[in-house]
Formats: structure tokens, sequence, C-alpha cells
């Protein structure tokens, strides 16, 4: 046995024996915002949080954003606990409890979700606090992001669809509409519609195998019948009216939902008007022409 494997045991042994440790850990060294994350780049942070002695560590893939933005936010556990979920807790500039969710932790420790700040418990400029919480006080981590108009202003990052509308952080916004969602083994990361197919696209990070659900209102999408996993018509689904259950594998990017009505984005009923309009004037300037002309 190498140096490097008894130092790596002994890392892994000295987080064993001090999962009930204080919270006094020195999480204010390591980076909360890990922007362009891959699997390998969390491997490197739980090395580092075994070597820090801590059990759970969360970061988030931005610092700064607005009031529309989603907030993708991922993490690792040094040991697995089977059957326990990691608690995402929010709070808000004000101290309040902003949202609660609970999200499973994979095999390899591993454990991520997305944070809608269009709802209106989001509405406070100012710094917000992540925590994330595995099984005891001790076992805690946080990150802090600043979430302000004045980001609007300024990044180029937007949600697929930065509307007015305000969302639940349960849901997606579509051309002003909100669809309700859940997802299990991955996070949505957008979120788009194609009227040539009557389809609505999402777009997702599976870092295992899961399940997706929506339920698009009937003034979103009507007439429901096939699903596709990045390209491939999909039988793993479950269709019940308005609600859709998709089973999709690991590494999973883009699920495509079919049905026979869709509603028109509006860059296309933007451009319909516009041709009408074109067309009309065109036609009103040709009938003034020939009425001033003069007659011999």
């Amino acid at each position: 046995m190498n140096s490097h494997t008894s130092f790596t045991l002994l890392a892994i042994l000295t987080v064993v024996g001090t999962l009930t440790m204080s919270s006094a850990y020195a999480v204010g060294d390591l980076p909360q915002a890990c922007v362009g994350c891959t699997m390998e780049d969390a491997r490197e942070a739980a090395d580092k949080m075994l070597l820090d002695d801590i059990p759970v560590y969360i970061w988030t893939d931005r610092t700064d954003y607005s009031h529309s933005d989603m907030i993708m936010v991922k993490g690792q556990v040094a040991n697995v606990a089977s059957g326990f979920p990691v608690t995402i807790t929010v709070v808000s500039p004000l101290n309040s409890i902003v949202t609660i969710d609970q999200v499973d932790v994979s095999d390899d420790g591993t454990f991520g979700t997305a944070l809608n700040t269009a709802g209106a418990m989001w509405k406070y400029d100012g710094t917000y606090t992540i925590k994330a919480n595995y099984g005891s006080v001790e076992k805690t981590s946080s990150a802090k992001v600043e979430i302000s108009d004045e980001v609007a202003k300024t990044s180029t990052y937007k949600t697929p669809d930065a509307s007015t509308k305000q969302c639940k952080s349960t849901e997606f916004s579509i051309d002003g509409h909100c669809v309700p969602f859940s997802i299990s083994g991955g996070m949505v990361t957008e979120a788009t519609i194609n009227t040539d197919d009557n389809s609505i696209i999402i777009s997702i990070n599976a870092e295992e195998s899961g399940i997706l659900t929506l339920s698009p209102p009937k003034t979103v999408q009507d007439g429901i019948f096939m699903v596709l996993v990045d390209g491939e018509e999909w039988d793993d689904i479950e269709i019940a009216g308005e609600k859709v259950t998709v089973m999709f594998p690991v590494g999973a990017e883009e699920i495509e939902v079919i049905g026979t009505f869709v509603i028109p984005e509006f860059g296309t009923i933007a451009a319909m008007i516009l041709a009408v309009a074109i067309i009309s004037i065109i036609a009103i300037s040709a009938k003034s022409r020939l009425c001033i002309m003069p007659r011999y």
C-alpha cells in the first residue's frame, strides 16, 4: 500500500469518526459557486470535503441572479445513508424561509436540484442563503447568492422564458404560462416550445436514472400522445389526461412531449401580425395611387 492510498484511507476514517462533531467547519475557504461543473469537478470537491472533514457540501452554478433565473444547486455527501434525502432550505434576506425541498442522494453521494427565483417569495433583493442538511444539525452546509433586478440589466444569462409571470419553484414558465413539474435523478435546465410539432421540449441534466412528471394545462398543450427522449420515441411513459410521467435513463439530455396543440410562440405571432400589416399597407398604398391618378 503506497503513501497516497494510506493517506486517502486515513482521511475517510477521519470523516467517519467526525460526523457528529460541531458545525464549525472551515467552509469559508471553499468555493460556493461552480460554473459549468461536471461530475469530475464534483469528485474533486468530494475529495476536498473528505480532507476537510465536511460531511455535506453544496455549491451553485453562479453567485448572482435576477428574479427570473434558475439557480442550479449541486452537492456531495461524504457518507451515504440509504433512504435519507438531503433537505434544502432557502432563507431570504429578511430571514424568512422561502422554500424547503428534499432531494434524493445518488449511490455515489451526489445530489442536485433547481430553484426558480421567479416566485413571489423571491421578490426581495439581497443575499439568499441556501442550506443543505443531511440527517442532523452537524451535517449542514450552505451557500449564499445575491438576487436583484440589477443582475437582469447586466447579465446575459436568462431562463428560457424570462417573462413577468410569477411561477412557483415547482413550475417552469413557457410564454408567460406556468407548467407544474417534478423531477428526480436530475434537474430541468430549460423549457421551450416547438410549434411545428406541437411539442414542449424540456432540457434536463440527468446524473442518474429518474422520473419527470409535468402537467401542462390545456391552454398550453393539449392532446398529448407521444414522448421522445433524446430524439427517440419512448415507451416508459404514462399519460393520464394532462399529466405526463416519463422514466428517463442516466445521461438523458432532452425530453420532448408531443400533442395535437401547443401555444404559439410570441415570435411567430409577431411575425404573422407584421406580415399582415405589410400586406395591408401595400394594398392600401396601391389603391391610393390608383385613386389619385388623373383621368383623361
